[in-house]
Order: structure tokens, then sequence, then C-alpha cells
């Protein structure tokens, strides 16, 4: 990405996406102060820092301030927020893998799935990510991009230090694991604390807790995580806001934006943009 040194430099965002590529989108800032709350997304993500120093947390693991050159895997639904140190920009390029498409890739190529998130300063890998993403957002042809991309995770994955996984009494996890299926077909609809308490077969206290150390989220942010991640599909299919706002439950589209924006670090018509 090579961005320039300069801390005056303005804001500014890319992505990449290929319609013959869906399963894959990748992202490229430059010197941006936008901080985002702790969200999960559906995909598997693979980020690094070009430029400046940021706070990573992540669930189970306390915040870890990471330099330029750290390339970060955060699997599928695991809960993480990485930010710019106060009064700073950074710098850096954030890919989301289809979890389904990665895990199947990885059953082909008898490649252990990550499990928990994995931090790494290795050189070689943050050059390999940096040259993916000049592929992806090259004119390369389709199928360039698609070796580039499997070549990358086939060489790249299993490397990092494992973070620690958060645990949980299996009771509880037995309990949680219907509801969480339960909130990711229904994504649409925002359940009260009470009733997904009678769901869960706990008190409202013993969800929230068990809630929160399964997923690092509340139940409210959980399922307002599960809603931008639902409009980000939304967005993408070319939908009015104002309609995407009304489905999705929001207030207006007002406060659809602000809670976008929040999430995904720009607005959503600069996402869909």
């Amino acid at each position: 990405m090579a961005p320039s040194p300069a801390t005056t430099s303005p804001a500014s965002a890319e992505f990449w996406r290929d319609p013959a590529l869906p399963y894959a989108e990748s992202r490229r800032a430059c010197h941006s102060r936008a901080c985002y709350k702790a969200h999960s997304h559906p995909s598997f993500s693979v980020g690094a820092v070009d430029q400046g120093s940021s706070r990573f947390t992540s669930a189970g693991t306390g915040p870890s301030v990471i330099q330029p050159g750290t390339v970060v895997w955060v699997p599928a639904a695991h809960v993480h927020a990485c930010n710019p140190l106060p009064n700073t920009a950074w710098s850096y390029q954030m890919l989301h893998l289809e979890a389904s498409w990665l895990q199947a890739l990885w059953q082909e190529s008898s490649v252990p799935p990550l499990q928990t998130v994995q931090l790494t300063q290795d050189a070689g890998i943050y050059a390999r990510f940096c040259q993916l993403n000049a592929v992806l957002f090259s004119d390369a042809s389709t199928p360039e991009k698609e070796i580039a991309l499997i070549a990358f995770l086939g060489d790249c994955a299993s490397q990092g230090q494992p973070a620690l996984s958060p645990s949980l009494a299996p009771d509880s996890r037995h309990k949680l694991q219907p509801l969480l299926a339960h909130l990711q077909h229904e994504a649409d609809a925002l359940i009260s604390l009470t009733e997904l308490a009678k769901m869960a077969n706990m008190s409202r206290y013993q969800l929230i807790r068990a809630f929160r150390q399964a997923t690092g989220l509340t139940p409210h942010a959980y399922q307002l995580n599960q809603r931008i991640n639902q409009a980000r599909h939304h967005l993408r299919a070319g939908e009015p806001l104002a309609d995407i706002a009304y489905r999705l439950g929001f207030a207006d589209q007002g406060h659809f934006q602000r809670v976008f924006k929040a999430h995904v670090g720009v607005t959503p018509g600069r996402y869909r943009a």
C-alpha cells in the first residue's frame, strides 16, 4: 500500500469487490482517525497495520498496542476492535472472507482452521498480504486474483501467536447455542432481553454474563451488530438507505447512519460507493 508518511494527508478509504469472487472483500484505509465499537463479522478477517499504532482488543484478551507490519487474523463471529491511539491517525488493510468458503478451502487443503485470534509481526507475511491486496485492487484478471488469494491463505494462515479463548461453563454453552443460532437466523428482529432470557432458560443477569463471556458483547450489542451485517448485504444490493433503515428497525435514517458508521468506520453511502 505504501502510504505517505505525512500526517497531514487527508483520510481515504477504498474497497475492492468482484462479483465473480463474492466470498471476498478488501479495504485499504489511509490516515484514518475513525474509531470502531467492539464488533464481529460473519466473515473471517485478516488485517494489517501499514502506518501508525493502534490498540487491538478481542474477546478473552486484554488490549494490545500493535505496530506497523503486524498482521491480525480474526475468526468469524469473534468480537474485536482495533482503533488508532488517541490523537493519532493510522493506515491499515482489511480482508473479509466468507466463513463457509474458507472452511471448504481449508478442508480441501488439509489445513486446520484457525479457532482463535492470531497476531504476527513476521515481515514476510506482511509483505505477502500487501502483495495480495495489490493484486486484488489491480486490473489483474479474476483467475489471477483467485490464485493470489488461495496461495496467500494456504501459505500464511497457520502463522501467528494464538490468543486465549474465553471459557464458558458447558451448561451455559449448551443453553446459548440454540439462542445464538436463532439470532443469526432472525437478524432483522430485535428481541428484548426478557424474551431472550426466557428462550435460554436463564435469568437476565445469567444471560448477560454468559452472553458476554461467549461472544464479547451484550445481547443487545450482538443483535445490533447482526443488523449492521445485514445492512452491508442490503447496501451491496443497491437498496435505498431509507428502506434499509426501516427494514432493520432503526428509528430513522439518521440513526441508521450513525450506528453504521460506528461499526464500519464509514457512512452507508460511502460503503456502497
